[in-house]
């Protein structure tokens, strides 16, 4: 069939394989041209099929996933879409695939035909994202980390950030880049299973002196704070007795729930109107524009994440063409405009 996506799979397990495999053929749209059992044997057979996504284990061995992502991102830059069982226990090669160029992840049940036939829909479906991503190794020009922010004083009073697909990267290389002193709090909003949250706190925290902590009902957002919405609830900011703090909300959002960028920024924008900073990151959809436009048209000042280092330019461009946005930028310069443009 012509315009068939041509998938690779990877994975050590025999029955996975075959598995993987016949999930992924019974889309019209997708053919399983080949598989591989390790990394090197990955690598090998994307320069040689020439797949338009790569579904890849990490666990495999002396030849393992991450190693893949590299040789594969060094020699054949191609989307890669992590299934590994691995998350299940521990998530830091998982974020670690995501900053050498792996463009999405899901959980993999343990050799579980029955669960993993639960999760043929969404499989499928971030397989077709993946194919639509400009992979990219976010360890790539990495500039030095700012040190020191500069002197004067800022007209805003809180940033939000918006992320869905590639967004952990992004995020980590915005955070990463803020020093010591920086003194305008944060609230990230990043789609990712509930699971995956706490851990990657817990990861921004060890990547910056700013402290990175989970957002909690009425929390307040303090100078120098990293808060990021949790995955069980859409988070809002609200005013309680004159002061701004972390809130719920039970209203849904067509775009994308829990944690939905829209109420985040929605809400910011009532709350802080022409004091917020909005930023929308790379990922697909929609999610975040109806916010960021919010922000902008309340006098906030807002950033999207330019095509050119976006992983999928979905909800920045979509953001630019509502005219949402007051200017684009590459992620590895939105740290240094945090500090000395905002």
């Amino acid at each position: 069939m012509r315009g068939q996506l041509k998938i690779l799979v990877v994975d050590d397990s025999a029955f996975m394989r075959l598995l993987i495999s016949d999930l992924i053929s019974e889309d019209p749209e997708l053919e399983v041209v080949g598989t591989a059992t390790n990394g090197l044997d990955a690598a090998e057979k994307v320069s040689q099929l020439n797949p338009d996504v790569v579904v890849l284990d990490l666990n495999m061995g002396e030849y393992d996933g991450l190693f893949a992502v590299k040789a594969i991102m060094k020699e054949k830059p191609t989307p890669i879409l992590i299934l590994s069982s691995v998350g299940n226990t521990n998530l830091d090669p998982i974020f670690e695939a995501l900053k050498y160029g792996a463009v999405d992840y899901m959980n993999k049940p343990n050799r579980n035909s029955s669960k993993m036939r639960t999760m043929h829909a969404e499989l499928i479906s971030k397989i077709k994202s993946a194919s639509r991503a400009k992979p990219r190794s976010s360890v790539e020009d990495l500039s030095p980390a700012i040190t020191e922010q500069a002197s004067h004083g800022s007209n805003y009073e809180l940033i939000v950030i918006g992320a869905s697909t590639g967004g952990p990267s992004a995020i980590e290389r915005v955070i990463r880049d803020l020093p010591q002193n920086f003194d305008i709090p944060i609230v990230i909003c990043q789609h990712m299973p509930s699971s995956f949250i706490a851990p990657f706190v817990n990861r921004l925290d060890s990547l910056t002196k700013l402290k990175v902590s989970l957002g909690t009902n009425s929390m307040h957002l303090l100078r120098g704070s990293v808060t990021v919405c949790p995955g069980v609830a859409n988070m809002i900011v609200t005013e309680k007795r004159k002061e701004k703090v972390l809130d719920f909300t039970e209203e849904q959002f067509r775009e994308y729930n829990n944690p939905s960028i829209n109420a985040m920024m929605l809400s910011v924008a009532r709350v802080y109107g022409d004091k917020a900073v909005g930023v929308l990151l790379t990922g697909m959809g929609k999610d975040g524009v109806r916010g960021l436009k919010a922000i902008k048209d309340a006098g906030g000042f807002t950033i999207a994440q330019d095509e050119n280092s976006s992983i999928i330019y979905g909800m920045p461009k979509v953001a630019v063409e509502n005219q949402a946005v007051s200017i684009s930028l590459d992620v590895k310069n939105i740290g240094d405009h945090f500090v000395n443009k905002l």
